[in-house]
């Protein structure tokens, strides 16, 4: 096909698209505004601004000048429009986003006027007035031109019925949809030179068109005349039911071609009636009046707007008068490629208001190399999801700031542009699709532009640590993410295997990150091998270090975990017992992060059947040979813990020997990212009961202030104990809690006659900087020694390690009453460190002292001992010089110091 009048507008709208400036308008004179909404602040006195509106259309009429454009947001009076504007500067009435209104409209001895975009309920007249544009009306009443109007012009209007007479000249009606139930819906009477052209015009009754009088002169190209089943509702029909009717004294000078007359199925119809005598027949037509040559006869659709492949498609004559490129709905003449141009001299202008438009609602792209070195060529295949694909022109930008490539579909059924890329870059590509209406779609696709070098795989890895305390978010502890995208890599890589280490490995198709969870810390050896798509290899290997991060406290209200006497499943030696921690909601009122990295337990052990101890440690792993709780056949011992997360959220628990009743209690939990810091204190006495007070009694609660004392600021969130119970008078549990209002059912020490018995205690502060000790029986002393706390202003994070061994002088020795042991093996940088303290085969009652190495002894106690039996205790201390801490034994006899280390703090 050769170029055509839309090729050329379809260019000019890409250019427009690809940001070529266009030409600078002229500038607008001032425009008046008509707006009678609520709080719109309208006068008919005013100035008609924007920000002073008229209230009626009136004064606005009166007010407006020649090249002004009253726009008229709401209103709904008369109007009688008798000023003029001048040549080439008409006064404009213009509704914004189509106001209805419900007076009349007149234009009358008026001149240079356009009226453009109104809905209007009443009727319209023209009268007495010369070169008047109505222009997007929506009418429900006749539109009327009379009184010798002429050069009117109505256009893209949506009209119930239309009267051209009086006397008017040259009136135009172009690109309209008329439709009228009871009469003709076009008449023209004693109207000379009136072209009707590209209307589609729907009539239930007499013709569509209707040319009576003296209407010489007259045109009647390119419609769509509608003929539909209203004849029963004609009122008082005066020609017959039918397309185009011209009366004996109109024929003079009146042309009519290139019509369609589409007729309802089952509707008897009249085609023609031409001086009184009808036609049944487009040939039949021509044969007698010379008209109609070109006229179409078909079935009707039931479609105002034609569908593909209608005869009305493609087929209009583009020279015949009153022709616009623009159709009702503003659309531009295009050319449908899918049928052929059988319009005047091959013309593709289609019949009646509507041009049948292609669509366009994407666009899709693909790219032959999505990864390729420098210098390869890359081509983009596209393809617009629309009817005429050929007729589509596509810009693509290859996004290293070329010039897009312009092309169009060929002989293949999607359009391809290529480019070479000068240098390295991940530059996105995007294809913009734009038909012959100007209409837009675009898709883009991201292509890698790499360096011409070896395949060289390369990782990165790096601990995956949570941000936030989300419940619903699990993020294991020892989650390692080994990252690839470091590889070099000049084409595509689709094949990416790893092995981390611990006998896992994963493959993915592109470089990517790769997150595993390891059973427990240590040194790995991860190797990373990677496949290009021409089947080059290249390896990287590196031993990676996986270990629990550095984490601060979240103090909780402590609650009950587990108590196998309620469930009657007592522990048995050598059988371990999975514990699972709670997360998220699964513990009703006690909301807890899934991504926990340690948590800090008070366990107890009761009913022993035997001499035994117990080990808690995160399954997973091997079961260190370590212990946690020590107690005797037939007692009762318990002791804080601090252990380290299972990847599956779980515990371990097992006895040495013999069984006995398991029961645990959470105090709090550590993770990465969230929480607060630690800071470590020596030793500091807060409360003696012998000295203040007195012992405290079953059932009664004593307060303790320990926030804003002693050091600790009064805005710490917890506070570490070493809680110790003296001269009991029965055996007895107690509790520190925080609020005095809310005692939980859990216990942090079990005291007995005769015995001095410790434990550390985690507590958060409860009101005004307190806690609360309650004991259940008896009477008790109670002694609190506060080791750090936790808070804003805390200066160290927590790392948790798998319970180790660091010392134990059953191989090297007692310690002798009097004298201190050092123990080493901390990290350099640790400033605190949290030890599981046991004292054994000791000669007389007495008690050990655990602090920095280097520093002061305070005047404290950090386990007690006793003959016979084995005493530990969670120590929280600080850390001194070299990674060491010391322990010093009071004069109550020798004894054997067993130091296992839990965690330690450092700065961070």
């Amino acid at each position: 096909m050769r170029p055509t009048r839309s090729t050329v507008a379809l260019v000019a709208s890409l250019v427009t698209f690809l940001g070529i400036p266009a030409v600078a308008a002229a500038e607008a004179p001032t425009d008046l505004y008509v707006n009678n909404r609520e709080g719109a602040n309208c006068s008919d006195t005013g100035t008609g601004a924007q920000a002073a509106p008229f209230c009626t259309i009136s004064a606005a009429a009166k007010a407006v000048r020649a090249g002004q454009t009253v726009r008229i947001v709401a209103a709904g009076d008369d109007v009688t429009i008798d000023r003029s504007g001048e040549p080439g500067k008409p006064i404009a009435f213009v509704g914004e986003n189509s106001p209805h209104l419900n007076g009349t409209w007149t234009v009358s001895g008026a001149s240079h006027v356009v009226v453009r975009g109104i809905k209007s309920y009443g009727r319209i007249e023209v009268g007495r007035s010369a070169d008047v544009e109505l222009d997007r009306i929506e009418s429900y009443d006749d539109l009327v031109i009379g009184e010798a109007s002429a050069d009117v012009h109505v256009s893209r209007s949506r009209i119930s019925g239309i009267r051209i007479e009086g006397g008017a000249q040259r009136t135009v009606l172009s690109r309209n949809h008329i439709s009228e139930s009871f009469r003709s819906p076009a008449v023209v009477t004693d109207a000379t030179g009136t072209v009707i052209t590209n209307n589609t015009v729907f009539s239930g009754c007499e013709a569509a068109v209707s040319v009576r009088g003296a209407s010489t002169g007259s045109s009647v190209f390119n419609n769509v005349l509608v003929v539909s089943d209203g004849k029963s509702l004609c009122r008082w029909p005066t020609e017959p039911h039918g397309g185009l009717s011209v009366a004996q004294g109109a024929v003079a000078g009146t042309r009519a071609d290139y019509n369609a007359i589409l007729g309802q199925s089952g509707v008897a119809m009249t085609p023609y009636t031409w001086s009184g005598t009808g036609h049944p027949t487009p040939a039949a037509f021509q044969a007698a009046t010379g008209q109609g040559a070109h006229d179409l006869l078909p079935p009707w659709t039931g479609d105002s707007v034609p569908s593909e492949g209608s005869p009305v498609v493609d087929s209009a004559d583009a020279t015949a008068p009153g022709v616009l490129l623009t159709d009702h709905d503003g659309n531009p003449v295009v050319d449908d490629p899918l049928v052929p141009n059988t319009g005047k001299d091959g013309g593709y202008l289609d019949r009646g208001a509507f041009e049948f438009q292609d669509r366009l609602t994407s666009v899709s792209m693909r790219l032959d190399q999505t990864w390729a070195p420098v210098g390869t060529k890359v081509t983009a295949t596209a393809l617009a999801d629309s009817h005429w694909p050929s007729a589509v022109l596509y810009s693509v930008d290859f996004g290293d700031g070329s010039v897009p490539v312009l092309t169009r579909q060929g002989d293949a059924p999607e359009a391809s542009a290529s480019h070479v890329y000068a240098s390295p870059c991940t530059c996105e590509v995007k294809v913009t699709a734009v038909n012959q209406a100007g209409m837009k779609a675009s898709a883009s696709w991201s292509t890698k532009v790499s360096a011409a070098d070896p395949l060289t795989a390369a990782f990165t890895a790096e601990p995956v640590l949570p941000t936030s305390d989300n419940p619903i978010t699990h993020i294991a502890p020892l989650t390692l993410q080994v990252d690839t995208s470091p590889t070099k890599a000049p084409w595509l890589v689709p094949d990416v295997r790893v092995d981390f280490g611990d006998g896992a490995a994963e493959q993915h198709d592109r470089l990517d990150a790769f997150k595993h969870t390891y059973g427990a810390p240590g040194e790995y050896k991860v190797t990373v091998e990677v496949y290009d798509e021409k089947g080059t290899q290249s390896t990287s290997v590196r031993r990676v270090k996986v270990g629990y991060a550095a984490s601060g406290y979240v103090a909780t209200e402590p609650f009950r975990l587990l108590d196998t006497r309620t469930t009657n499943t007592p522990l048995s030696g050598g059988s371990s017992r999975a514990v699972q921690l709670p997360a998220g909601i699964s513990v009703p009122g006690h909301p807890l992060s899934g991504s926990m990295a340690a948590a800090v337990l008070n366990v107890t052990v009761t009913g022993a059947r035997e001499d035994t101890h117990l080990t808690v440690w995160p399954e997973g792993q091997t079961r260190p040979t370590t212990s946690n709780v020590n107690v005797q056949a037939g007692g009762t011992s318990s002791n804080t813990v601090t252990v380290p997360v299972g990847a599956d959220g779980k515990l371990l628990a097992q006895l040495n020997s013999g069984s006995a009743s398991l029961v645990v209690d959470f105090v709090g939990y550590y993770q990465p990212n969230i929480g607060q810091r630690f800071t470590p204190l020596p030793p500091t006495r807060v409360a003696d009961t012998r000295a203040d007070g007195g012992a405290l009694g079953g059932g009664q609660t004593r307060t303790v202030k320990v926030a804003g004392v002693n050091g600790i600021p009064a805005d710490a969130t917890a506070v570490a104990f070493n809680l110790t119970g003296t001269g009991a008078s029965e055996t007895a549990h107690v509790i520190a809690y925080p609020d005095p209002a809310k005692r939980p059912t859990t216990s942090n020490l079990n005291v007995e006659p005769g015995k001095d018995k410790s434990n550390q205690a985690i507590v958060p502060v409860g009101p005004n900087g307190t806690i609360t000790l309650f004991t259940n029986s008896g009477s008790t002393h109670l002694v609190l020694d506060a080791v750090g706390y936790y808070g804003k202003d805390g200066t160290s994070l927590f790392t948790p390690t798998v319970p180790r061994r660091l010392a134990d002088t059953r191989s090297t020795g007692k310690l002798a009453p009097g004298t201190s042991t050092t123990v080493p093996g901390l990290p350099a940088e640790a400033v605190g460190a949290v030890l599981n303290v046991t004292a054994t085969n000791s000669a007389a009652l007495g008690f050990l002292t655990v602090h920095g190495y280097g520093a002061p002894r305070p005047e404290a106690s950090s386990v007690n001992t006793r003959p016979g039996a084995t005493v530990p205790n969670h120590v929280t201390t600080p850390v001194g010089d070299g990674g060491r801490v010391s322990i010093w034994n009071s004069h109550g006899g020798s004894t054997d110091v067993i130091t296992d280390l839990l965690g330690y703090f450092a700065k961070g």
